[in-house]
């Protein structure tokens, strides 16, 4: 008989959970032993039955996949943009003059369309298409001006300068609804080219303005600033176009003259393009592409300005570059005082410290040019200090040695200009050692640079001033004004450009004085330089005796 607390299944279920618990033991032992004795293969998993591909595989995929998706896409509208281009180009002799432009504006239309209708499920291609659209309208448009025997329109009336313009005005309106930097920078393109079409002065100048303007507004509103640098090369591009007499539209090359006023748009264009920087929402750093901009600015467009100027305004040359100067400077003191610009500022300030060299070369006759140049060193280096910049004293400091090697190599004899150039060097090295620490010059490269040219320099203009046999009285002139110059500021560097300049003396006296002097001039040159030396000698023996008495007494007791 069963216990009173016991049911007669409650023995059937413990068995039955025995045997399933000994049942799953056997199988794990077994698992366990396979696997021992097995060896180790590794299997990859099925794409079927984890729904991927392999990485190989993949990257193949994806590669085939960019060929045929993107890289034929861009190709394709290439090709059929040509093609249509072709088309509406050709005369048509047997249609109407303006048959060609109605068959282009008919497909501008239906892939402008055709574009619309896939925006949704061909997105690339219908972008493509819309910029194909785009340039196909502005194309059928310049149709009716040019490539058939008989054209509708001129380019001479106001007429046909409105249509054009009217065609890029819709055009960029399409772009900027896109929000697209491609459309936009299409239909600017258009802009430029409807300049260089129309070709007159009063229209081609101020389009420049204006298309720069709106590039800068562009990108500052949408932050594309990719935008500017490609509008410096296609405004720059114009402009040079225009100055050479239009030669895309079969005219011969050669520099417009008129009007005279035409270059100071080069320059307002500059002003456009850096504003583009100035009002840019990161102004904390200046990243790559701002400095790239800076550089293609500077170089781009003074490039032009020059090469204008120099060609065909050469009674106004001199002016213009100072005009250029003092606007370049101005930008480069905007970059300082708006954003402390450290790469900006140097680039703006270098170029408008060249067109102020340019027009100093220009106005002035050889060989005083050289003075004035010197003199503009100075100023440069009064600019950097205030502009913090380091890049520009290195940079004065290479120009005022091309100076000095310059006037060198072209000066038939020396006239004294050599002695300015020491006094410059002089004035610099002080000016650099009052304000070291704005400048956060942490080393006297710079100044021991600007001191070893004086050095050389002096040296120099006295032994072409002076006659042969008074060189060496005059060299040790000098070496008293470097002492002088010692008690005045308080410099040892100035007592070792005396002594420097004593040893010089005496190696030119034993070398040039013993065979080439007069006998008088010979005890004379001798008999000042061993009296020079001797006292200097004696003052250095003082001034130790001094120094030493000073370090051996020591505090009084009681003190």
């Amino acid at each position: 008989m069963n216990e009173p607390n016991e049911r007669p299944g409650d023995d059937a279920v413990a068995r039955r959970f025995a045997q399933l618990e000994e049942r799953i033991v056997k199988l794990e032992a077994r698992l366990g032993r396979e696997a021992d004795a097995a060896p180790a293969v590794a299997v990859p998993p099925s794409p079927i039955a984890f729904g991927s591909v392999s990485p190989a595989a993949r990257g193949e995929d994806e590669l085939e996949f960019e060929v045929g998706q993107n890289w034929f896409a861009r190709v394709g509208i290439v090709v059929l943009t040509l093609g249509v281009g072709f088309t509406v180009s050709l005369p048509y002799a047997s249609l109407p003059a303006g048959a060609p432009s109605l068959i282009g504006f008919g497909l501008a239309a239906g892939l402008f369309g055709l574009a619309r209708f896939w925006r949704e499920s061909f997105e690339l291609v219908s972008s493509y298409l819309r910029g194909v659209s785009m340039a196909l309208f502005f194309f059928a448009t310049l149709r009716l001006y040019f490539f058939g025997p008989h054209p509708l329109l001129t380019t001479d009336t106001f007429s046909g300068r409105a249509l054009l313009v009217l065609v890029v005005v819709i055009n960029l309106i399409l772009g900027y609804r896109r929000r697209s930097p491609w459309l936009v920078g299409l239909a600017l393109v258009t802009g430029y080219v409807t300049a260089i079409a129309v070709g007159a002065a009063g229209f081609v100048l101020p389009a420049i303005v204006v298309l720069s303007g709106l590039i800068v507004w562009a990108s500052l509103r949408h932050t594309w600033p990719g935008l500017v640098p490609a509008g410096m090369l296609l405004g720059y591009a114009t402009y040079f176009i225009w100055a050479g007499n239009d030669p895309l539209l079969g005219r011969p090359f050669q520099f417009l003259a008129a009007p005279t006023a035409a270059p100071a748009c080069v320059l307002a264009c500059m002003v456009v393009f850096a504003c583009g920087a100035l009002l840019r929402r990161e102004r904390g750093t200046e990243d790559g592409l701002t400095n790239s901009a800076a550089f293609l600015n500077c170089a781009l467009g003074y490039g032009v300005f020059f090469v204008h100027t120099l060609a065909r305004f050469g009674s106004v040359f001199a002016g213009a570059h100072l005009v250029a100067a003092g606007v370049l400077l101005g930008v480069a003191v905007a970059f300082w005082v708006r954003e402390q610009s450290r790469v900006s500022t140097f680039l703006y300030a270098m170029t408008g410290y060249l067109a102020l060299s340019v027009a100093i070369i220009k106005a002035a006759a050889m060989p005083d040019v050289f003075v004035w140049l010197s003199l503009q060193s100075v100023v440069v280096v009064a600019t950097a200090i205030w502009f913090r910049s380091r890049f520009i004293v290195v940079a004065n400091f290479l120009i005022y040695v091309a100076i000095v090697l310059g006037y060198i190599v072209v000066a038939k004899a020396e006239t004294g200009i050599s002695i300015g150039f020491g006094i410059v060097a002089l004035v610099t090295a002080r000016i650099l050692n009052w304000k070291k620490d704005r400048l956060e010059l942490k080393t006297e490269l710079m100044r021991n640079a600007y001191l070893v040219s004086a050095f050389f320099v002096f040296p120099y203009a006295l032994y072409h001033l002076v006659p042969a046999t008074y060189v060496g009285l005059a060299w040790i002139g000098l070496a008293l004004a470097y002492y002088g110059m010692n008690l005045l500021v308080r410099s040892q560097k100035y007592r070792w450009m005396g002594h420097v300049t004593l040893l010089l003396t005496a190696l030119y006296l034993v070398i040039v004085g013993t065979s080439r002097f007069e006998p008088v001039y010979r005890v004379l040159s001798f008999l000042a330089l061993g009296t020079v030396l001797l006292v200097v000698s004696l003052l250095f023996t003082r001034l130790r005796q001094r120094k030493d008495e000073g370090t051996t007494e020591g505090p009084t007791p009681g003190n």
